[in-house]
């Protein structure tokens, strides 16, 4: 199939006076330092020059991100190359990692072997918590993580009826945080059942082939373990979903802002563009996941692309979810997880972009 291509890019101009503009305000604390420190003297002469060299950004040889089947934009945006084109001037490579789940993107991201990953933002909150130096900076969509999936001839009807089965669920990641929520809705816990921790693929093959009674799944795998193998959902608790995060590791975002402004562009663009061209990213979504175009359309319909910058609404959905690591010990005793959610979700980071779209938009 001939992929979509030749989009306008929409708010070049604006886009570029916008990080120009973040340059040069990210640039006046430096300088008002180096003021001060030439008034007093407080300075040697070689501090002054490498106070000046960190104030310029810099350069980017690699640019290293994620893309993931749970996440439409990332693979828009690898197929039509659009990253590429944003750095070709810059001679920066981009190189895409896979990331299965959550957990493998929050791994990458641990290790440095990406710079921004997409991940689920409870699993955000988990990770940072344990020392994962992240922020979240833009929401690509709410994806549908939040359903636990039973075979289309299982006797469970009820969540309580999954007390002594088995769960397939990635550990880690938003579907394994849903289970845990939902079985204390049901007055159950993790002792109550047994978790097998598989990747989110390999839990619908486990629960095809009657290895797990029950699985936490997230799209497009759901999906296609609805239309494909007949599965049903057990229980889905949409309130329960705390959003598909785009994070940065700080390291990058305080050494690269120009190029995170610039990701954002691209990110914010293929949100527009998913939202104008729905059949066509069906349809590479279908390819890249190398599921059906039917599976494609059912996940995309599950899919709330509205709300691109991290703020309020996910900060409260992210607190109402946290007593869950507590209760299950999956923090450090006494973790401030209030603290440690305001200070994952950073939404001044896409504002500028944001508004360059909306300007462009009118």
């Amino acid at each position: 199939m001939t992929s979509p291509r030749g989009s306008t890019d929409f708010a070049t101009t604006r886009s570029a006076t916008t990080a120009g503009s973040e340059r040069n305000r990210a640039r006046r604390p430096w300088l008002k330092t180096a003021t001060v420190a030439l008034a007093t003297g407080g300075f040697a002469l070689s501090s002054l020059l490498g106070l000046f060299s960190t104030a310029h950004a810099a350069s980017l040889d690699e640019l290293k991100l994620d893309y993931a089947y749970y996440s439409p934009e990332s693979l828009v945006i690898k197929r039509n190359g659009w990253l590429e084109q944003e750095f070709a001037a810059d001679h920066t490579q981009v190189k895409w990692v896979l990331s299965l789940g959550s957990n493998r993107a929050l791994e990458y991201l641990n290790s440095g072997a990406i710079d921004i990953g997409s991940t689920a933002g409870l699993a955000a909150v988990l990770a940072k918590a344990n020392g994962n130096p992240i922020r979240a900076v833009y929401i690509f969509s709410r994806p549908e993580w939040t359903a636990l999936v039973v075979r289309k001839d299982s006797p469970i009807k009820t969540l309580a009826d999954l007390k002594g089965r088995k769960i397939a669920a990635t550990k880690g990641t938003d579907p394994f945080l849903f289970t845990l929520r939902a079985l204390h809705t049901a007055g159950l816990s993790r002792d109550d059942v047994e978790i097998v921790n598989l990747q989110h693929p390999d839990g619908r093959t486990a629960l095809a082939n009657g290895q797990v009674d029950a699985w936490a799944g997230l799209d497009p795998h759901m999906a296609a373990a609805q239309i494909d193998d007949g599965a049903r959902l057990l229980y889905r608790n949409v309130d329960f979903n705390t959003w598909g995060f785009l994070n940065a590791r700080e390291d990058f975002i305080r050494d690269h802002p120009d190029a995170l402004a610039r990701v954002l562009k691209v990110y914010e663009k293929a949100r527009v563009w998913i939202a104008a061209h729905p059949d066509d990213t069906a349809k590479i979504v279908a390819e890249e996941s190398r599921l059906s175009l039917p599976v494609a359309k059912l996940q995309l319909s599950r899919n709330d692309f509205s709300q691109p910058q991290p703020g309020a609404r996910q900060i409260a959905a992210l607190k109402a979810a946290a007593p869950i690591l507590v209760d299950e010990q999956l923090v450090k005793r006494g973790t401030d997880l209030n603290q440690i959610i305001d200070a994952l979700v950073d939404g001044k980071l896409a504002q500028p972009v944001l508004a360059a779209t909306n300007n462009g938009a009118k």
